[in-house]
């Protein structure tokens, strides 16, 4: 049977467009498929950059397309972040804080883990109970030895890392060792079918680029997507009312000086800061809103935090960039044989990281059901649509839920993001039945969806939910039960300090030596 999609063509580079690219090469060349794959990228398009953290996810992408861990960690300055830690957005006192780590609570049961909680450690954190990868990052301890295998760790991890050196390194992979074409060029028309289909794309320099499946990775442009096709934008600002964001690349004070293993989320008064730490640097942003503060407003906040590491010198001679963000996603994803992946899908404040984690998702969709037929195609279309249409519904569910929980009052912006009626129909739902009994894994009942119930719980009761105790829930004995695992789990946190190493001195090392390879 011939193959209907021949020739895959992928507007746009940058993470969005390389991951693509090497998903679908490394699928193709491994079941020895002749369908072929380039790649069409601007010479004067930078990339965004603000994707520097991954969830655990990319470690199976990684090898899946075939780079090695310690080339990522070694060219892409890449650490490991085993979750988030929100600083401040319960109260905004001291010592408010809480994480959502990457590894799953301990318990017979998500429901159990919870009652076993505030049956015997209620005046503790959720997340410190039921699972010990909060005290690995408070101690600034990494996810594996160096003695672990590549892609492997004894407990969950993501990345963080330079999203320039890291769409780099995937595209020298994907050039050099997966037969990916690299046409380096503009787009400066595009030709349709008489079917309404796109045929090929016009070039400054190299003619027209003829495909039969074209995936929109123009980012904010939208070349296809958007600006071809005219697929209505989703606004979500009614939900998501932050729609700016100041970045900044700083340096640490000395080479040895601790990298945090979680992505830090800091809440201020008018807005939140991210502070990322690779092995070279840290990556750092104010996310604001505009109708609540101005850019110098933003500026200040941003610098008052910054004085919190590093002195007035080292701040002067930072370089800060401004980003608008357009919260929201397109009506549709895939329009007859074109798809969006990355920011021209959509994008919304990066709280949870999920950007390149839907990018994963989509392009794994794109590889298992790629049509092969036209009727096939505009099957696989709906079914794209009403998957991400969901997962991005669920995303903006979940952001809200960081915010609607706060007992913050102190700011404008605080009494706006707690307001009712920016509260989602859905999240509203859940909450009111979460007020009467534990959340578990049923609640969450799409196959599609994007954040696991475990997810909720660490976020629910990190910001002090409150939930009824039913008198049916879970029977003592099996809360015992639970308590016992609860027990084995914390006395590993001693044995694991002890056979682990600070993150900065696993990555010194990895520079060195390298990462065992796996089988």
């Amino acid at each position: 049977m011939n193959n209907y999609v021949e020739q895959i063509i992928i507007v746009g580079g940058g993470t969005a467009g390389w991951l693509s690219a090497g998903l679908l090469a490394a699928e193709f060349k491994k079941n020895n498929s002749p369908i072929k794959v380039a790649l069409i990228e601007s010479p004067d398009v930078s990339t965004i950059g603000v994707g520097e953290g991954t969830w655990p996810s990319m470690r199976v992408t990684l090898r899946t397309i075939g780079i090695s861990e310690t080339d990522l960690v070694r060219e892409c300055f890449a650490s490991f972040k085993q979750g988030s830690k929100f600083v401040g957005w319960r109260t905004g006192a001291p010592n408010d804080f809480y994480y959502h780590p990457f590894s799953m609570p301990v318990g017979n049961s998500l429901r159990d883990s919870v009652a076993m909680w505030k049956t015997f450690f209620p005046h503790k954190r959720y997340d410190e109970i039921t699972n010990i990868q909060s005290r690995i990052c408070e101690e600034g301890l990494a996810p594996k030895q160096l003695s672990t295998p590549e892609y492997a760790g004894v407990l969950n991890y993501g990345y963080h890392l330079d999203a320039g050196k890291f769409a780099e390194l995937l595209k020298s992979h994907c050039i050099n060792n997966l037969g990916v074409t690299y046409i380096r060029d503009h787009v400066i028309a595009i030709n349709s079918s008489d079917n309404g289909d796109v045929a090929s794309l016009n070039t400054q320099h190299h003619g027209a680029i003829s495909g039969d499946l074209f995936i929109d990775c123009s980012g904010t442009h939208c070349l296809l997507i958007g600006e071809h096709f005219n697929i209505p934008f989703i606004d979500a600002r009614a939900y998501s009312m932050n729609d700016r964001a100041l970045a900044v690349q700083v340096p640490y004070a000395t080479a040895d000086a601790p990298v945090a293993s979680a992505t830090i989320a800091t809440a201020h008064t008018t807005g939140w800061t991210w502070d990322i730490g690779l092995s070279s640097r840290r990556g750092i942003g104010y996310v604001y809103s505009s109708s609540h503060a101005s850019d110098e407003q933003a500026g200040d906040s941003l610098v008052a935090y910054l004085r919190q590491t590093i002195d007035e010198s080292a701040i002067r001679s930072l370089n800060f960039r401004t980003l608008s963000i357009k919260p929201g996603y397109r009506e549709k994803f895939w329009h007859r044989n074109c798809v969006a992946v990355g920011m021209a899908a959509g994008f919304i404040e990066p709280l949870e990281a999920s950007a390149l984690a839907l990018v994963e998702l989509s392009v794994s969709m794109i590889r298992d059901e790629l049509p092969q037929s036209a009727v096939a195609m505009d099957i696989v279309a709906r079914r794209f649509n009403q998957v991400f249409t969901y997962r991005w519904q669920r995303i903006i569910e979940f952001l809200k839920l960081h915010y609607v929980l706060s007992e913050r009052r102190d700011s404008e912006y605080w009494q706006d993001a707690v307001n009712p009626a920016a509260i989602p129909d859905g999240l509203k739902e859940l909450l009111e039945l979460w007020r009467r009994r534990i959340p578990y894994e049923r609640d969450l009942l799409h196959t599609e969806e994007i954040f696991p119930a475990a997810s909720y719980l660490y976020v629910l009761y990190g910001m002090g939910f409150s939930t009824e105790l039913s008198t049916k829930g879970s029977a003592l004995s099996e809360l015992e039960k639970s308590k016992l695992l609860f027990d084995d789990d914390y006395k590993k946190f001693d044995r694991y300090a002890v056979a682990v190493t600070s993150t900065r001195k696993l990555l010194s090392s990895i520079m060195q030596s390298g990462l065992k390879k796996s089988n």
